[in-house]
């Protein structure tokens, strides 16, 4: 495992209106791929969360450039639009590529973030993306289990990494195995026992919460190791 250097902040014009948001990279001398990564919905690029998985994912040479959305930049509660949302999504891999040059790209984030991933990706915005990978994807609000916010997995041509925890109330577990199983070999389910939408689990498992995101980053790397990789340079099959 290597070393991640420290956190590089940068800025970048994210929205068509031009709103100017930061980033920070983390990349260790050994990285092999990067990974795009949004934040949630109520928490930014600097939340424990993002901040030690940025740690973990380059301990297994995985570069990491985390970004704002425009209303968090801005210090708004409330999302942006999913336009402007995905707009950013596409002008944080631009910037990515320009930073970390020669590095594949893989796109994803915590929960709203992987969904607008997710979203950039079906609307062809993401052509340059290896791989998608969700921490917590938001399959639906809480205490109203649908399948709608799936429909546009389908048009997403790159392999998918779903990281979810069996007591995630955004995401009920039998729908996002129905929906994996849906995608077929685009999409891979890892399950986090005991999870909720964080990643924390229950005391009586006596696993600590660093396990559990040691586990995460783990099973990025070998994602991207086996899935990825196999399929670099072509679509994903069906």
């Amino acid at each position: 495992m290597s070393r991640p250097e420290r956190a590089r902040l940068l800025q970048f014009v994210a929205t068509d209106r031009g709103d100017e948001v930061s980033a920070l990279l983390v990349r260790p001398s050994d990285a092999r791929w990067l990974l795009v990564l949004g934040h949630g919905a109520g928490a930014g690029m600097r939340h424990e969360f993002m901040e030690e998985m940025a740690r973990l994912l380059g301990a297994h040479s995985v570069a990491t450039l985390r970004y704002q959305f425009p209303y968090m930049e801005a210090g708004r509660r409330a999302p942006d639009t999913a336009k402007r949302l995905v707009e950013t999504v596409r002008a944080a891999v631009d910037c990515a590529n320009r930073v970390a040059e020669g590095l594949p790209v893989l796109v994803g984030g915590k929960s709203m973030g992987g969904r607008m991933a997710s979203t950039a990706a079906s609307q062809g915005e993401l052509s340059d993306a290896r791989g998608l990978v969700f921490f917590g994807f938001p399959l639906h609000p809480a205490g109203r289990p649908s399948l709608d916010r799936a429909t546009h997995l389908q048009d997403v041509r790159r392999p998918m990494l779903f990281v979810q925890g069996t007591r995630d109330r955004l995401a009920e577990l039998e729908l996002i195995r129905a929906v994996c199983e849906g995608l077929g070999r685009r999409a891979t389910l890892h399950v986090v026992q005991d999870g909720d939408h964080s990643f924390k689990v229950l005391k009586r498992t006596g696993r600590t919460v660093q396990e559990v995101r040691e586990e995460l980053a783990a099973t990025v790397a070998r994602w991207v190791e086996r899935t990825v990789q196999d399929n670099a340079g072509k679509d994903a099959d069906t």
